[in-house]
């Protein structure tokens, strides 16, 4: 319990000596400090897991945010079985994406590469906050934090302002999204005076039927800007022009993932709530299938797994709201297993090319990465969902809850399913197969990536591999699923739900078998197609459409951000500057003109002056003619 503060104060020392020391340190040093942090708060995270796994949660309160008669703000962190997985893996995958930055950022200078270095330790802060908040205001805070993270690293070469456009589109769009929580944060606060998980799930009873709704309704709005679901979604593919171990650590172990742990941490007011676990499950099905189909026809490797990541992430939220909250989890953990090792060998193959990213350009490069080959082909097959696989498990878990839910949203999702199967054999095949399509200096400098980028690779691999173990499904052993017996005690509640619908073994043999077989029909049919590809042509139709991302950028351009371009320019120009500068300007003109006239009456001649005294005596004698004193003065004068 005294080591609690130390998963989160490591990773800030971290951020703050290399980023206030960043001028004067080495580079080694540099990632020392930087990776060392993560690793020390992971080692005291496997310590806490254990202690929870033996002794449960608990919850320590070091001082109050806010203290006032009304209500009383805690700043207090909780560890149980929720928070405790998302802290290992957060801090396990982050020390391996740290590990590979320290070669893949090598060519920076010491004071770009210390930057980095501290924008990656205080995101991974920010992170852990949020999963350890043991209130909802804990949690907003490292909910602003990763956003503010996600600008920094974005934009990360910011002399690039395609980059900088970048950042700032996924700044003003997880804004969105925040007011959503913001909102739902001032409702519980309002209603029932705490924003303390234990209370507020504890107090329901006080809720009715339409706050309850409204509540989950603006989380999950909250959720859908941090997680990138439809309609906030489009950020997270331009996120790709920060360095690629940025895109792993925001796709795979933080940012994207804390609309996922908000909804499973507030499991029990969307288990009340069948109408918001509707809309969530809907939402997160049509991003699964609408993601799906985008990344079908991307050319940029990167920009294939960032649609890839918002349809698993659409896949969760399916999860989610089919109330199966640990299946949603489970698929979280091999998601962050599978991605990060395709984002960081998507980051060995740009690192091989010289920074191509094009696909169409690459091709035959299994026999000069064959590291980086074996451990892309692994995580492409979890993603997959080939058995025995990580992803294959969790997927299926989903699926299961998702036919329960409704049979029309297991068929989609598993649509979905061949899509992905299809996509990502399509970017292995023409990353790695067939001859390579490169220019010949690309071909001469071709190499395998240094240790430091290919160990993680290895581990990853390995997770990839044999993570989905933690999750067997019942009709293969019973008690089986490790992780469902871990974090019953969170999700109780919507356990006792789930007991009583449950599919029959027959159908669920038949439901796994048939999607398995076909998802593997599927990479036979992209793998025989597109290893053998030497020519591109234009895309058409349907192809283009999808290539252009069903143009949905253009339409948010067109009917939005040009419309409040256009306004705050108008409120620039005409309302600011003519208006309100003119005004203020204006008087400043005035009394400088009027200054300006004025001091030539001060000439310095005496003659001049007695005779404005004269004129002057005349002016008031004219005006004040007609006055009783004036004549009274004149009569005794006269």
């Amino acid at each position: 319990m005294n080591l609690i503060y130390l998963v989160p104060l490591f990773p800030l020392l971290g951020f703050l000596i290399n980023g206030l020391f960043r001028k004067s340190l080495s580079k080694s040093l540099i990632g020392i400090i930087g990776s060392g942090a993560i690793l020390a708060s992971f080692i005291v995270s496997i310590i806490l897991f254990n202690d929870v796994r033996t002794n449960g949660s608990m919850i320590v309160s070091y001082f109050n945010l806010l203290d006032i008669e009304a209500f009383k703000i805690p700043f207090a962190f909780q560890i149980d079985q929720l928070s405790v997985i998302f802290l290992l893996i957060i801090t396990g995958i982050g020390f391996l994406i740290h590990v590979y930055s320290t070669a893949y950022m090598n060519d920076e200078t010491n004071e770009h590469f210390g930057r980095y270095f501290s924008y990656l330790n205080l995101f991974v802060f920010s992170m852990l906050l949020l999963v350890m908040g043991a209130n909802y205001v804990i949690m907003f805070i490292g909910w602003e934090g990763v956003g503010l993270c996600s600008y920094l690293l974005i934009g990360f070469w910011f002399k690039n302002n395609t980059y900088n456009y970048a950042a700032k589109k996924a700044f003003v769009m997880n804004r969105i999204g925040d007011l959503g929580f913001l909102l739902a944060v001032f409702w519980i606060l309002a209603k029932l005076g705490t924003v303390n998980y234990g209370e507020v799930f504890a107090s329901t009873v006080k809720f009715s039927a339409s706050d309850i709704t409204g509540i989950t309704l603006l989380l999950f709005v909250g959720a859908c800007g941090k997680s990138a679901q439809i309609p906030l979604y489009t950020w997270l593919p331009d996120a790709m022009a920060g360095p690629t171990p940025v895109s792993a650590l925001i796709h795979a172990a933080t940012m994207v993932t804390a609309g996922i742990y908000m909804i499973a941490r507030s499991n029990v007011l969307y288990t009340m709530a069948p109408f918001t676990q509707t809309v969530v499950a809907i939402i997160g099905l049509a991003t699964a299938l609408f993601a799906a189909t985008i990344a079908l026809k991307q050319n940029d490797i990167k920009k294939v797994l960032a649609y890839s990541t918002v349809s698993q992430l659409g896949y969760m939220f399916l999860g989610l709201g089919a109330g199966a909250y640990t299946g949603a989890v489970f698929h979280v953990m091999t998601h962050a297993f599978f991605k990060a090792l395709l984002f960081l060998g998507a980051g060995s193959v740009i690192h091989a090319m010289h920074h191509e990213q094009d696909i169409r350009n690459m091709g035959g490069l299994k026999k000069h990465l064959p590291i980086t080959h074996i451990s892309f082909l692994l995580a492409c097959l979890a993603i997959s969902g080939v058995p025995p696989f990580s992803g294959f498990f969790s997927k299926d878990e989903i699926l299961a809850a998702a036919y329960l839910k409704n049979p029309i949203f297991y068929y989609l999702g598993a649509i979905g399913a061949l899509m992905t199967a299809f996509y990502m054999f399509r970017l292995y095949a023409l990353t790695f197969l067939g001859k390579f399509r490169g220019t010949e200096e690309q071909h001469h400098h071709l190499h395998e990536s240094p240790s430091a980028m290919t160990i993680p690779l290895i581990v990853l691999a390995i997770l990839s591999v044999v993570g989905g173990f933690i999750g067997i499904p019942e009709i293969f052993a019973p008690d089986a699923h490790m992780l469902e017996k871990f974090l019953h005690p969170i999700f109780a509640q919507s356990d006792s739900i789930k007991e009583l619908h449950h599919l029959d073994r027959s159908t669920e043999w038949m439901m796994m078998g048939g999607v398995s077989v076909l998802i593997i029909v599927v990479i036979i049919i992209a793998w025989r197609k597109y290893s053998r590809t030497e020519q591109f042509v234009a895309s058409h139709g349907i192809a283009r459409t999808l290539e252009n991302k069903w143009y949905v950028d253009e339409l948010y351009d067109n009917v939005i951000v040009r419309p409040v371009t256009g306004l705050g320019s108008v409120l620039k120009n005409v309302v600011e500057k003519a208006g309100i500068d003119g005004a203020v300007n204006g008087v400043g003109r005035f009394v400088h003109y009027s200054s300006r006239q004025l001091r030539l009456l001060q000439s310095g001649q005496v003659g001049n002056y007695i005779l404005f005294m004269v004129l002057s005596i005349v002016v008031l004698f004219l005006v004040f003619w007609n006055q009783p004193q004036i004549a009274h003065f004149l009569e005794k004068i006269f």
